[in-house]
């Protein structure tokens, strides 16, 4: 039996206006209240805060194996992970940035990690953005795979169509990383590795 995947998934931003509505401890809907008493889950908090793309990456990736949340300051967590609304203040006050060593230098311990355990990684994110990519080819190199068909889509695109392959059951193709060409209607650059 094929070992189970690992999706990585770029974090919600923690610092924008649905971030407020459910840090309010005025707020009456029920995400906000159960954050309130005590926590939710960072799977739960990051589908609020972004919405559908999150909301697809994570249906997908707890389909066909195991998600991963990278974080602004404590590297990767689990998507079950508890957190409360100090956690996500936390990871508000800490910009994602491959420069910034409150963000790089726990994701970094984690890779060697993910390194060590020899399963397959996947990217549920933005191959475009060095925040993300540089880290993590600099830890996993050409192991770091992200879904053929992301190229050339946009956020709410790739959600609805990581939404689509769970519901269905069918698994998309993965190509590395290292390498790609991303095509976008503005521009073509090539991933480094």
């Amino acid at each position: 039996m094929a070992a189970r995947k690992l999706f990585l998934l770029s974090p919600a931003h923690c610092g924008g206006k649905r971030a407020g509505y459910l840090m309010n401890e005025r707020a009456t809907f029920p995400l906000a209240r159960r954050i309130q008493a005590g926590g939710i889950t960072l799977g739960e908090a990051f589908s609020f805060l972004s919405g559908l793309y999150f909301r697809g990456k994570l249906a997908y990736a707890e389909r066909f194996g195991e998600p991963l949340v990278i974080t602004a300051n404590r590297g990767l967590l689990p998507a079950a992970t508890p957190v409360t609304v100090e956690d996500l203040r936390s990871f508000g006050g800490v910009d994602i940035h491959q420069g910034d060593p409150r963000y790089r230098e726990p994701l970094a311990r984690d890779l060697v990690r993910l390194r060590r355990a020899r399963r397959p990684v996947v990217l549920l994110g933005s191959i475009a953005t060095a925040k993300y990519v540089d880290v993590l080819l600099e830890g996993l190199g050409r192991r770091l795979l992200f879904p053929a068909d992301f190229v050339g889509r946009g956020d709410m695109s790739r959600g609805a169509l990581l939404l689509r392959a769970a519901a269905r059951g069918r698994e998309l193709d993965y190509i590395p990383v290292s390498g790609a060409v991303l095509s976008t209607a503005r521009s073509r650059t090539k991933a480094t590795s």
